[in-house]
């Protein structure tokens, strides 16, 4: 079996029939292509002996807890399909116990003040802009942007592939198609989200025109990542806010708020699109704020009348 043929034949199939997003598939490409080196075209690629070989040998090259983690799921992803497809007969994986525990890690979320002085600053500038400048028009999209991350706790990959057909004014609802293409559906009720939405719509109207995503930089492409990133960088710079805040944070800082609204876990995940509800647990864990409030102020305690005197 010649194992080159076999993972461009697999990645075909992911990007046809399975729909994965150009960044799942290059993780992919590259993940089976390092497997592919490292088996230097042997026929028992296939084999547990060969499989535990190449785990032990991420382990020694010293990769991270979570890179080590995506390689082996990018593998097993592979093994299933050749086991599915009859090519092998029996899944490598089968009975191999993966001893690989990630070190928690808390998710960072802002400050309500700095989030704060972050969308008045963007506001003061609004005002002191000239309304037919770009710079105008520049700040009306980054509004949009921020309070569409805190908002919704989009990630930021779905912010910047939004299309304008997936914002349905006549209903109030954002379609997000999060990953592996699955839809979900986030209600647009607050007035200042739907304000800024549709008045980035209307400034933007010519432009719009031109392209089928809702978020553009000043060439009408679509706008990056990267230039969301930087936009939220100079930002907190021009605030003097010497937080690093990523556009991640602000979906960690969405669902630690609801939390803190005590706002079910379960409608939380489905807001941010979580397969499994592990993953959206772990926002409890930054939610020592609210357990102070509530063991101080709604202890049962309270409610008797200890005399200790």
């Amino acid at each position: 079996m010649d194992l080159r043929e076999l993972i461009l034949q697999y990645l075909l199939k992911c990007e046809l029939q399975n729909n994965l997003d150009k960044k799942t598939l290059k993780a992919y490409c590259i993940d089976l292509e390092q497997f592919r080196k490292f088996m230097f075209d042997k026929d028992d690629f296939f084999t547990k002996e060969s499989v535990n070989e190449y785990i032990y040998e991420l382990k020694y090259k010293g990769y991270a807890i979570k890179t080590i983690k995506r390689k082996i799921a990018s593998l097993k992803a592979f093994f299933s399909y050749l086991n599915y497809e009859d090519i092998i007969e029996l899944n490598p994986f089968y009975k191999i116990k993966l001893r690989i525990k990630e070190p928690f890690i808390l998710p960072k979320v802002i400050p309500v003040n700095e989030l704060s002085k972050l969308f008045e600053y963007v506001y003061e500038e609004i005002e002191k802009c000239d309304k037919t400048s770009y710079r105008y028009k520049e700040l009306i999209r980054d509004i949009a942007v921020l309070e569409l991350l805190i908002g919704t706790g989009m990630r930021i990959s779905e912010l910047c592939t939004l299309k304008k057909e997936n914002i349905v004014y006549s209903r109030n609802i954002l379609k997000i198609y999060g990953k592996g293409a699955k839809e979900r559906i986030i209600p647009i009720c607050y007035p200042s989200l739907l304000e800024s939405l549709k008045l980035y719509s209307s400034i933007f109207d010519e432009e719009l025109k031109q392209t089928e995503y809702f978020f553009i930089n000043k060439r009408k492409n679509r706008l990056s990542s990267q230039s969301v990133r930087n936009m939220i960088k100079k930002y907190c710079k021009l605030t003097n806010i010497n937080s690093s805040i990523t556009p991640h944070m602000f979906r960690h800082t969405f669902a630690t708020m609801l939390l803190d609204q005590d706002v079910d876990t379960r409608y939380i995940q489905m807001l941010l699109g979580h397969a499994n509800i592990v993953t959206t647990q772990i926002y409890t864990h930054v939610t020592s704020n609210k357990k102070n409030e509530i063991m101080k102020y709604k202890n049962p305690l309270s409610k008797i009348n200890i005399n200790k005197g």
